[in-house]
């Protein structure tokens, strides 16, 4: 075989891997489970009986910013494992099989979006439940799913390169709950940016997260025409760049990612 499909078949066997994992810690799946529901119920019944969407129901507004806020939570997961697998030892015992260097980042990012495929079909569900529906095609539909997907597999590589930054898990954990909560609340997650003082709007209009969202809305059909138009270019043609962020995202952090875990299984 060539390099490629060796690196393909080490990263399957590392995702195996993983999975076995998750089978044999229930706990972690139930996190990633659970806490969605959680999410979604607080939100649709605390939050929505307190907020007017113009057009809409808050249900229905919020339920794309559940979706986007779960995965990138559950991105952190990435990092997590692989600080855990460097205190362990485990990539020592990597380092001395024929295997890809590759391996590991690509094995562990593709189980974790198992994971997240399994918490965005629980918030769904849920999610119709308390009243959220998609009025768009099939098509549609599937391509806002995807593209969830796409952008939580970009998002783990950036935490699997923090976490290969720092390397231990407790200082990985707080570094990544700092950086996740200003993405996630500073977005038009669950308010309307346009609501937002001085130079906080123009950081939440080009969050990635907020293009994240109002494309997921766009694609489910979760929009009012009595809601304000965005004016700022990335929330204007959310689909498209919402996919040229992700592909960024891979572009800068795979590589980077790589060259760290070479780093330290080197030591």
């Amino acid at each position: 075989m060539n390099t490629l499909q060796v690196a393909f078949a080490d990263g399957v066997t590392i995702a195996k891997r993983n999975a076995l994992k998750i089978r044999r810690a229930p706990d972690l799946l139930g996190g990633v489970v659970m806490l969605p529901i959680v999410f979604v119920l607080l939100f649709a019944y605390v939050f929505g009986s307190m907020i007017n969407m113009p057009g809409m129901s808050y249900g229905e507004y919020m339920l794309p910013g559940i979706f986007v806020m779960t995965i990138v939570s559950s991105a952190q997961i990435t990092g997590y494992t692989l600080t855990q697998d460097l205190r362990k030892g485990i990539f020592d015992r990597f380092r001395t099989l024929p295997m890809s260097p590759s391996a590991v980042l690509t094995g562990q990012t593709v189980s974790d979006v198992i994971m997240n495929l399994t918490s965005v079909v629980t918030m769904a569900l849920v999610g119709l439940l308390v009243g959220w529906r998609v009025h768009t095609s099939p098509f549609e539909a599937a391509l806002g799913f995807l593209m969830l997907l796409l952008f939580s597999y970009a998002f783990s590589w950036v935490t699997a390169t923090v976490a290969l930054a720092l390397r231990t898990p407790e200082v990985f954990n707080n570094v990544a709950t700092i950086m996740s909560f200003p993405l996630v609340f500073l977005s038009n997650a669950f308010a309307d940016t346009a609501r937002l003082p001085g130079p906080l709007k123009p950081i939440a209009e080009w969050n990635p997260v907020s293009t994240l969202v109002q494309a997921a809305r766009e694609l489910f059909g979760n929009t009012s025409p009595a809601m304000p138009v965005a004016g700022a270019w990335p929330l204007r043609h959310a689909v498209p760049v919402s996919l040229l962020w992700s592909l960024l995202l891979l572009a800068v952090f795979v590589p980077l990612a790589t060259r760290l875990y070479k780093k330290a299984v080197s030591r």
